[in-house]
């Protein structure tokens, strides 16, 4: 009788083993990663630089709830780098390598300010602040860099880029009032707890099975119940972010699944009716989940992709250089 075979040992990297310089380069670009200090802890940070290419323009990336900057959210950052936009992006406080207790936002706003901190370091150091700026943000890093824009002065950012964005809560997703309001009772010793209702996100999310594969076996997920703050907290920022679309000027692109079980596509069709802002655009698509870019099969993902690179070329095209 054979013994049994350990399960094989999870790849380094969504791509497997190949070492991650030798693999960027590869994709013709430099990744950069280091932490950078904030008064709210330190934060975990990555560069996405073009090897070969004249930087364009920079784009600055917020992940969604339980990811983080590496795994597979990195292939986001990977094509528009190739494309000649330089990336930065940051784990989210209670995300990925930065600090804080996992995947606990019982404040948003102080979580969107940590990482806009970066940003602005970045944004507004020598070698870009000429250049167009662009804030991403995908799923509920999407609400987190709405609020990273109505935190900003005016004119920072040439344009927003929003990839199924958590601006409003399915039915199904949503957290129980009468729950809330008894864990509310506790005077606060509740809000980090993880025993709100878990409704196995990551499944409605991804509709290509292999892809679903990769991406829950990424080390740094966060698997366990969300917790009671960080309910509480997106159902706050979501009313206050649909409270406040008018106060959107900048030009922005906003995409959505039409069968996403995670976000309602509402949240981009109300940005973009609601938004003050004259150059702005939706993108539907019909069938796909809410994982528009690592989660759909690849013919799906390069529409999305294509769209997302007319959209921001044309954007760097039109509206040049920072004076």
């Amino acid at each position: 009788m054979q013994p049994e075979q350990p399960p094989p040992e999870t790849p380094p990297n969504f791509w497997g083993y190949t070492p991650e310089e030798e693999y960027y380069a590869s994709q013709g670009i430099r990744n950069i990663q280091s932490f950078f200090d904030t008064p709210n802890g330190k934060i975990f940070t990555q560069s996405f630089l073009p090897m070969d290419l004249p930087v364009k323009a920079t784009v600055y990336m917020t992940h969604g709830y339980g990811s983080d900057t590496g795994w597979v959210f990195q292939k986001i950052c990977i094509n528009f780098a190739k494309w000649g936009y330089a990336v930065f992006a940051a784990d989210l406080l209670g995300h990925g390598r930065s600090d804080g207790l996992r995947c606990y936002l019982g404040d948003m706003e102080k979580v969107a300010d940590t990482s806009l901190s970066f940003f602005l370091s970045v944004r507004n150091s020598e070698p870009y602040r000429h250049l167009p700026a662009f804030l991403f943000g995908e799923s509920m890093g999407g609400a987190a860099t709405m609020l990273m824009y109505f935190q900003s002065e005016p004119n920072t950012w040439t344009g927003l880029i929003f990839s199924a964005p958590l601006f409003v809560i399915p039915e199904s997703m949503k957290p129980s009032k009468v729950r809330l309001f008894l864990y509310g009772l506790l005077f606060g010793v509740a809000d980090t707890w993880a025993s709100m209702p878990d409704n196995k996100m990551v499944g409605k999310a991804i509709k290509d099975p292999e892809k679903l594969k990769i991406i829950a076996s990424n080390p740094r997920r966060y698997t366990g119940k969300p917790r009671v703050g960080t309910m509480r907290e997106v159902a706050r920022v979501c009313e206050h972010i649909q409270n406040n679309f008018s106060k959107v000027t900048a030009p922005f692109l906003t995409v959505h699944g039409t069968a996403d079980g995670v976000t309602c596509p509402s949240s981009s069709k109300l940005l973009y009716e609601k938004a003050s802002s004259e150059d702005k655009t939706l993108k539907l698509y019909e069938g796909m989940y809410h994982s528009l870019v690592q989660g759909e099969p690849d013919e799906n993902a390069n529409i999305v992709l294509a769209d997302m690179r007319a959209w921001i070329d044309e954007r760097v095209e039109r509206y040049g250089q920072k004076l």
